[in-house]
């Protein structure tokens, strides 16, 4: 048997980068290709909001370039949206320990595409079905619909990242696959029409960015490891 058929494909190959999400793309060419038809039959009172809706859609799963400038052992933002809580737990999944968790929200105008928080290599992968609750809530960290990510970094520290669905969002991308070396700041998936993330980090991380503020995916230092 040839051994390249059973040589996993490299997520990476999914996340090359193009200015809008892979996962949009036929979204927003469906829309593009409506506005165009009824422009084309001369339906002015269709193509407008047809036009309008293209543009959200482009502007929704829009994929910029980010700079990276955090310091070594700095974890970033995993999503583009607004702390919404910092809070110590006593463990968790993945985690049998105390740990820190961060949580992000993002609202339909943040960037949907999500990239790894620290280099590493993923150890597991956890699905779980659920509701489809506010992602604000914080319920929605138990009972929504969720993507459990679990990485270890070349130090041996543990960092979990949680994908969750919101009231909105039903469709939770999440390309990396258990023994993936996974980089910081590359794009590894993202969640369709709103939703949140956690990141779970060792208790004795130092949080480098309050509750209300606004981060960047790729980009915001969001805690230091010790």
């Amino acid at each position: 048997m040839d051994s390249r058929s059973i040589v996993p494909e490299d997520f990476r190959k999914r996340a090359t980068h193009i200015p809008v999400a892979r996962e949009g793309v036929p979204y927003l060419a469906a829309a593009a290709f409506t506005t165009l038809v009824s422009a084309i039959l001369g339906c002015p009172f269709l193509t407008w909001p047809l036009l309008l809706l293209t543009l959200l859609m482009g502007h929704f799963f829009r994929d910029p370039e980010r700079i990276l400038t955090a310091e070594p052992g700095d974890v970033i933002a995993p999503a583009e949206g607004k702390v919404i809580a910092i809070e110590r737990l006593p463990s968790t999944r993945f985690m049998d320990r105390p740990c820190l968790k961060i949580s992000i929200f993002m609202s339909v105008f943040d960037v949907h595409v999500n990239r790894i928080p620290c280099s590493g290599t993923v150890q597991g992968i956890y699905y779980q079905k659920g509701r489809f609750l506010a992602a604000g809530l914080e319920r929605a960290s138990r009972e929504n619909e969720q993507s459990w990510v679990w990485m270890r970094t070349e130090a041996g520290q543990d960092v979990v990242m949680t994908q969750v669905a919101g009231l909105i969002a039903r469709r939770i991308v999440c390309w990396p696959k258990v023994g993936d070396q996974v980089v910081r700041g590359e794009r590894f998936g993202m969640i369709r029409f709103g939703s949140r993330m956690d990141v779970y980090v060792p208790e004795n991380s130092e949080v480098l960015v309050p509750k209300g503020a606004h981060v960047y995916g790729g980009e915001t230092a969001i805690c230091r490891l010790k």
